[in-house]
């Protein structure tokens, strides 16, 4: 692990293994890079793997001050340009897959190829974020009771500042004006609506989607072989 500084906020981030072509993960809501593994263990055999904990997340700067959107894009950027990976292929998922679309289409010079895993160009509602809210209490309450130390890798009231600071709205203008190839994975069982992927793909042309039908939000992790399946042949395919 190493630890970088963009604007005075300390950001973690791991090497996992490989060379090659570079590859970015970047984790969801209330993750951090460690959960990232067992995907790098393939993806490692032909790519240099890179994961970073979100600021608010994992080792990565615990409270930082600005939580917003723009904040998450900015570190991304900056991890990329700080290891020179670019242009490289970035997947994200949930919150990860929300930062990575966005800097598709902000710094499309730093993006090779893009994986959009369980997110879309929609933010949460307030009751959406309220419910998540409750369910991270609930969460990190039971982590706790069953004596699992430094566990969970957040502080719930940072979760919900994250989602409370991002720009309430839509990022469909965003989202096609992504220029590099796509795909988008969605779990049957997940938060990513079939309305909202096929949205996804009529509003930007050569976008690529798989559904895993047994998959929840955490399609990453839930399913592996057909995660790895997915990603490997849309790796495969590019050119």
């Amino acid at each position: 692990m190493t630890e970088i500084e963009r604007d005075g906020v300390r950001l973690a981030c791991s090497e996992l293994g490989g060379s090659g072509p570079p590859v970015l993960l970047l984790h969801g809501l209330a993750g951090y890079a460690g959960e990232w593994s067992r995907t790098a263990e393939w993806l490692g055999d032909r790519h240099r793997v890179v994961a970073f904990d979100a600021r608010g997340h994992g080792a990565s700067e615990r409270r930082p001050r600005d939580l917003s959107r723009d904040a998450h894009l900015a570190d991304a950027a900056y991890v990329i340009e700080h290891l020179e990976l670019g242009p490289c292929t970035v997947i994200g998922q949930s919150l990860g897959g929300v930062t990575a679309l966005l800097l598709a289409a902000a710094r499309p010079e730093l993006v090779r190829a893009l994986v959009v895993a369980e997110a879309m160009p929609v933010t949460p509602g307030p009751e959406d974020i309220e419910e998540v809210e409750r369910s991270l209490v609930r969460w990190a309450e039971d982590l706790e009771r069953r004596g699992y130390g430094e566990w969970p890798r957040f502080d719930p009231e940072v979760m919900t500042r994250t989602l409370r600071e991002a720009e309430s709205g839509e990022y469909w203008q965003e989202w096609e004006r992504v220029r590099c190839p796509v795909l988008v994975v969605r779990g049957g069982k997940g938060t990513l609506t079939a309305a909202a992927a096929r949205r996804m793909v009529e509003s930007l042309p050569g976008t690529r989607l798989v559904e895993i039908p047994e998959a929840g939000h955490d399609v990453h992790l839930e399913r592996l072989a057909e995660w790895q399946q997915a990603v490997e042949q849309f790796l495969a395919g590019l050119s």
